[in-house]
């Protein structure tokens, strides 16, 4: 009954399913290896900038270009501030509010975004404190520039003049007539009264949106191999079924088609 298993077309079948079952588990092996290393660096990174706090802050120049290794380290700069700008749609314990950027006039020549604090509420120009005025040195986590869409970041534009959705050296440079750092940081304490933002973990070292695409398509590797070996099961059934029908005579005999009939 079992010998249509040594047919072509089930030599063909078999060989299929057991070159597909081992391939499938190791893309859905290195899948989930992939959302692992994640999770790690998610883990890396939390604690990374959670022991930050406690390190001695760093001169600005000294900690760029900003990557995994120097983002969250305390910086420090000296300069005087400059232009003022909102940043909407921030979101602090659990409240929506925007932040206050303000850019640090260096004597390299170039402006630093500094995050002073963060205000519940709408982007209001009359409810922000003004920057501290004269020669100021601050000390803050460094960050890299933010990119429009990622980690909750707006990619919203016709905002009104004073604001920005993203903080990165590409919006920025439109809006003032200086170079700009690629890069920004966030007051370890608030200025003038507000809450201070917390330092956010590196780039592409989070929980995101990839994170999770490895994790469901670990899912869909193991789903084929049990769909592979179902439909497998599913044939051999269905043709044993048809043998058993043969034998017992319940399988009509198939009429030769003639010349004749098929013109009729």
């Amino acid at each position: 009954m079992y010998r249509f298993l040594l047919t072509p077309r089930w030599w063909g079948i078999n060989v299929f399913v057991l070159l597909s079952i081992p391939f499938c588990i190791f893309m859905g092996s290195w899948q989930l290896s992939r959302f692992e290393d994640r999770v790690q660096d998610h883990r890396t990174a939390t604690e990374q900038v959670s022991e930050a706090r406690h390190e001695v802050p760093r001169p600005l120049k000294d900690m760029l270009p900003v990557d995994k290794a120097t983002s969250g380290k305390p910086v420090t700069a000296s300069g005087r501030y400059g232009r003022q700008l909102l940043v909407p749609g921030r979101e602090l314990d659990g409240k929506q509010g925007f932040y206050v950027l303000t850019l640090l006039r260096t004597d390299a020549g170039e402006a630093l975004p500094v995050v002073r604090g963060w205000l519940p509420g709408t982007p209001g120009a009359a409810k922000v404190p003004a920057p501290p005025s004269g020669e100021v040195t601050v000390t803050g986590a460094l960050q890299a520039s933010e990119t429009p869409g990622d980690n909750g970041v707006s990619a919203q534009g016709g905002l009104p003049a004073g604001q920005t959705a993203a903080i990165s050296a590409a919006s920025l440079v439109n809006l003032v007539p200086y170079d700009v750092y690629d890069a920004w940081i966030t007051l370890s304490k608030g200025d003038a009264g507000m809450k201070a933002v917390p330092a956010a973990a590196p780039p592409d070292s989070g929980l995101d949106l990839k994170a999770f695409q490895n994790l469901g398509y670990t899912a869909e590797w193991f789903a084929f191999v049990g769909f592979v070996i179902f439909m497998w099961f599913r044939l051999l059934r269905r043709e044993v079924e048809f043998a058993r029908d043969a034998e017992l005579g319940l399988v009509a005999d198939e009429e030769p088609v003639t010349v004749d009939a098929a013109v009729k």
